[in-house]
């Protein structure tokens, strides 16, 4: 038995060499296999199966390997036509692969951060399939789930309005707890030579973008600093947030900026196409007027848009002025009035009706105009808990505290009996502050512990919880 696992090894570097060697002159095929892995976020400590799915047929052996490209990163190897399984250079005693190429990998470091990559060779040693996939192990993971489906993220500029030469921060609510990075752009949309600042959670440090004048600077929490501002910062602004498991998500807000001297700010003396949310922030059950002002005269049709893209399924209403029709779209709920200035009226908001809206009109010329339109929508909140979650890390004693809410775009703060929590060295909150984690442990940290969650319109704290 002790022969044949020496001539199976040497069969894996065979077949190692053989493949490498192929696939310098053969294209690697991966339109049928995917990878999943199981669970998509991981904590050290976790376990992690990596599912292979869509195997081609008639093949040789599958390989899993460390890195992208290092065929000498080898983890293990399944041989199929022998059903056995030989482990690699990297093997670490933690991974085991099994008949269907999937990757289970035990006890989870974060050594173990980095791109993995599967391959599957024919009977004659040639690479057929080579997939990728990148595996980001967490120290530990925020959980500060909510009741319903956590939220999307949203953006408020603080303040709202901004007087020129003063500075405004671009706050972000219902940001993904487990984000790895975001980036800032100025404009709609998200092009290179449109951004601003981008934040590395692993490097911990703001790098500036192309578009970087100086005077923006993205900070750990997500919110974006504009320090000096001017007329000319005036506009949309898209953040873009890199998630843990490879996916991303966007959101938009649009800055404001009060200027005396500058026209264009002001409704009454300038001619470009503006809306102002009347009032900005409103509370859960009560209208929003969103007012058109400077609707051209030669207007021969006006669309209104629940989103900042021209995307037909985002549709509130289009007016047509030749025709003298009005038609609703998809995203019409029955609670919306539209004025024959292009102005919008909408009735008893919810949360779900806070964000972007947008105007589009088509002049005479066959010119079209956009103007864009943010309000933001408040509701009294719930009572908020905290769920503790003890554990032990290197032999020390670590616990999470959580503040679990059902509400959204709110603010947290923590007590400890009965003053605000003064953070430690040893203690670290999760990028929102719903999440506080000692670690590790002493005895002053024993006692009540309490949160608190608000809004423009209400607070409440949680009943108290006792650590001992």
């Amino acid at each position: 038995m002790e022969g044949f696992f020496v001539l199976l090894c040497n069969h894996w570097q065979g077949l190692l060499l053989t493949a490498s060697l192929f696939s310098f002159w053969h294209l690697p095929t991966t339109a049928h296999v995917s990878i999943e892995s199981v669970p998509r976020l991981v904590a050290e400590g976790d376990n992690i199966l990596i599912l292979v799915n869509n195997l081609p047929e008639n093949l040789l052996a599958l390989a899993w390997f460390k890195g992208l490209t290092n065929m000498k990163q080898g983890i293990a190897l399944y041989a199929l036509h022998k059903n056995i399984s030989v482990t690699g250079p990297v093997h670490s005693g933690r991974e085991t692969i099994y008949h269907n190429g999937s990757l289970l990998i035990e006890k989870l470091t974060q050594k173990d951060t980095g791109f993995y990559t599967f391959r599957a060779y024919n009977r004659r040693g040639r690479t057929v399939s080579s997939t990728s996939t990148y595996l980001h192990v967490q120290a530990f993971l925020w959980n500060c789930g909510r009741a319903p489906v956590s939220a999307q993220p949203t953006i408020e500029s603080v303040p709202p309005i901004v007087a020129e030469g003063e500075n405004v921060r671009l706050f972000i609510h219902n940001l993904p707890e487990n984000f790895q990075g975001f980036v800032w752009f100025k404009g709609i949309s998200v092009f290179r030579d449109h951004e601003l600042a981008r934040y590395t959670l692993k490097e911990r440090s703001s790098v500036m973008g192309p578009a970087n004048t100086g005077r923006e600077t993205a900070n750990s929490d997500g919110s974006l600093v504009l320090r000096n501002v001017t007329k000319n910062d005036i506009g949309l602004y898209a953040l873009r947030i890199e998630c843990a498991d490879m996916k991303s998500e966007e959101a938009h807000v649009q800055l404001l900026v009060n200027s005396s001297l500058s026209p264009c700010c002001n409704p009454l003396t300038s001619s470009q196409l503006m809306i102002q949310s009347m009032p900005l922030y409103v509370k859960e059950g009560e209208d929003v007027f969103l007012q058109v002002y400077n609707l051209p005269e030669d207007l021969q049709a006006f669309t209104w848009y629940r989103a900042v893209y021209r995307v037909p399924y985002y549709e509130i209403v289009e007016c047509s002025k030749i025709l003298n029709t009005v038609t609703w779209g998809d995203q019409y709920t029955g609670r919306e009035l539209v004025y024959d200035n292009g102005s919008l009226l909408l009735q008893y908001v919810t949360e779900e009706d806070a964000g972007m809206y947008t105007l589009e009109i088509l002049k005479s010329d066959f010119k079209i105009e956009k103007a864009y339109v943010q309000f933001h929508v408040n509701k009294y909140v719930a009572q908020p808990f905290v769920r503790i979650t003890n554990g032990v890390v290197s032999s020390h004693r670590s616990v999470i505290f959580t503040c679990v809410s059902p509400d959204t775009a709110i603010s947290f703060r923590w007590i400890f009996n009965n003053k605000p929590l003064r953070l430690s060295r040893r203690m670290t909150l999760s990028p929102t502050k719903c999440g506080l984690r000692i670690y590790p442990v002493r005895m002053e940290n024993f006692g009540e512990y309490r949160c608190e969650v608000f809004n423009r319109v209400s607070s409440k704290i949680s009943p108290p919880v006792l650590f001992r």
